[in-house]
Formats: structure tokens, C-alpha cells, sequence
């Protein structure tokens, strides 16, 4: 089957390949729009943090205010980062099969025009930000340095995946930042089992690029890892659920709370035993589940706040 005419190698003939604009598709795939589970992925670790916030305030959820501009925020400043990555890869990227048709190396969006955009979109996620108190607007502004640094990490470490879990998971930090302006100790245990989780995730996503980047010289968990990555995802999985269950006890969570956390460990559980590092589409098909899972952990906090007031 031919490919969707300017359509990218890693895209799935979504939306934006058949009732987007044709002008504005290039950037639209710039901010991964027709790939939105990124966005997900960052947005579910601040989601988890309001949530947790609640059940240490006692409250009957979260603030829905602050769900609802996390849900921007995430959105408009995943797209910027992937901009960024874009602009600094784009010779990389043209190397890569899955990659060398997004629009910067097949020519379709200078890197002017790129930039202009990537602007844009920050600019976007910093009126969301100027929206929490001043302690999260800090704390916000502190994240773009670990953003800034994370394309260039392939290149010189082989655990470029711990600085895309310090940053993907920032998150994990603001949602209590926002509710009590201050960190405590359960959203430091959050935001260690999230980038844990992170870590784990990406290894099973750079898994579909492992003979890519092996020949021109990118480093990746995945390529450090090979045949251990079973094992090696048990292990920062499992460092994940720990971490986050210690968060959630710490923060005064109960029955509820748990059955999310056993349902989530299942979940990883699963994609463990499901993972066939050599099918690029097993890969994605998995990684592309921890939606579900962050979902599912997300709902046991929220549950876990709810019903305490209805006992």
C-alpha cells in the first residue's frame, strides 16, 4: 500500500493526513498532534499529582481548574519540545527510515519556520503557567533546562531515557506545587516512580529504532539493554510501582488507592510479558498502552479522594 501523499514515515493516516489543511499539516506534525499519546504521557504525571495533592488535603478530587489547564499546558509544551528535538535532529532524523519524512528533513517546514512555530506553542504554555502561584510558575521555568538539554543526550549516553524521565515527568511535581505551593515528600516519591516509569516505557519505544541508531551511532536503553530488556523493565517497573505506591500511602491513600496501584502494576506486568523486541509494531502497540495504564492509576486516585467523603 503506497504512503498517504506527505504523510510521515511514523504517522498512521490519522486525522491530520486526511481533513487537515494541507498548509498546516507540516507543523500540526511538528507538535505530534496526529500522534497525540506524548501529550498523554506528560500530561498523566501532573494529572496524578493533582489527584494525589487531593488525597492528602482531604478534598473530594482534584481541583478541576488545574486538570483542565494541565491538559493545555501539556499538550502546547509536548509540541514544543518535540519542535525542538526536531530542529536539533534534523540530520538524524533524515538517517532514519521511520523519521526521514517529517518536515523539517524532507524539506516540507524550514527550520525558521519551525522555530516561529515552537515560539508559539511555548508561548501558549506559559499563560497557562502564569495561571498557578508563583512557587509552580518557578518551578515550570526550571523544566525548560532539562527540555533544552534532552535531544542532545542520545548522543553522548546510552541513558538518554533518564533525562526524558526527568523532564516527562516534571509533572509529578507541579500538580502538588499548584495545590499546596511548596514540594513535599509524597510528590518526590511521585516524580522518582515516574521517571522510572519513563524509563521503562521509552526503552520498549526505542526498540522500533534500534538498528537505526545502532548504525548511526545513537545510543538508547534499548540498545544497551537488547535481549535484558525484559528483566531491565521488571526491574524499573517495579521501581515505579514502589515508589508510587510509597507516594500514595505517604499522602494518606487507602483501599481504593491500592486496587489502582495493583491494577496499574498489572498493567506493566502485561506489557512485559507481551513485549517482542524484534516486532516494531508490538513495540508501539505497547508503549502506546501506558496511556491506559496512567489512566487507570490516575482513576484510583481520584476514586481514593471521592469515596473517602461518601464512607
Amino acid at each position: 500500500m503506497s504512503r498517504i501523499v506527505g504523510s510521515v514515515a511514523d504517522s498512521t493516516g490519522n486525522w491530520v493526513d486526511t481533513t487537515a489543511p494541507l498548509w498546516l499539516r507540516p507543523y500540526l506534525r511538528l507538535a505530534r498532534l496526529d500522534r497525540p499519546i506524548g501529550s498523554w504521557l506528560l500530561l498523566l504525571p501532573c494529572w496524578w499529582s493533582s489527584a494525589l495533592a487531593a488525597v492528602a488535603a482531604q478534598a473530594r478530587g482534584p481541583s478541576l481548574w488545574h486538570i483542565m489547564l494541565f491538559f493545555i499546558g501539556a499538550f502546547a509544551m509536548r509540541g514544543a519540545g518535540c519542535t525542538w528535538n526536531d530542529i536539533v535532529d534534523r540530520d538524524l532524523d533524515a538517517s532514519v527510515e521511520r523519521t526521514r519524512s517529517r518536515p523539517i528533513p524532507s524539506g516540507q517546514v524550514s527550520v525558521a519556520q519551525a522555530a516561529m512555530f515552537l515560539i508559539a506553542q511555548a508561548l501558549i504554555g506559559f499563560a497557562v503557567l502564569i495561571s498557578f502561584n508563583p512557587f509552580t510558575i518557578w518551578l515550570g521555568i526550571a523544566s525548560l533546562a532539562i527540555v533544552a538539554i534532552y535531544p542532545f543526550m542520545k548522543r553522548i549516553t546510552y541513558w538518554p531515557q533518564i533525562v526524558l524521565g526527568l523532564a516527562f515527568s516534571w509533572g509529578a511535581l507541579m500538580g502538588w506545587a499548584a495545590a499546596f505551593g511548596r514540594l513535599d515528600g509524597p510528590a518526590l516519591l511521585l516524580y522518582g516512580g515516574s521517571i522510572s516509569w519513563v524509563i521503562g516505557y521509552d526503552t520498549i519505544y526505542a526498540h522500533q529504532d534500534r538498528e537505526d541508531d545502532a548504525l548511526i551511532g545513537i545510543k538508547s536503553t534499548a540498545l544497551l539493554f537488547g535481549e535484558r530488556s525484559k528483566p531491565m523493565l521488571a526491574l524499573f517497573f517495579g521501581i515505579a510501582v514502589v515508589l508510587i505506591g510509597a507516594a500514595g500511602f505517604a499522602a494518606g491513600g487507602r483501599f481504593i488507592f491500592a486496587l489502582g496501584l495493583v491494577a496499574f502494576a498489572a498493567h506493566l506486568s502485561w506489557q512485559i510479558a507481551s513485549l517482542d523486541i524484534s516486532d516494531p509494531d508490538n513495540c508501539l502497540k505497547l508503549f502506546k498502552s501506558d496511556r491506559d495504564a496512567g489512566l487507570i492509576l490516575f482513576a484510583g486516585l481520584v476514586l481514593d479522594a471521592t469515596f473517602r467523603h461518601l464512607a
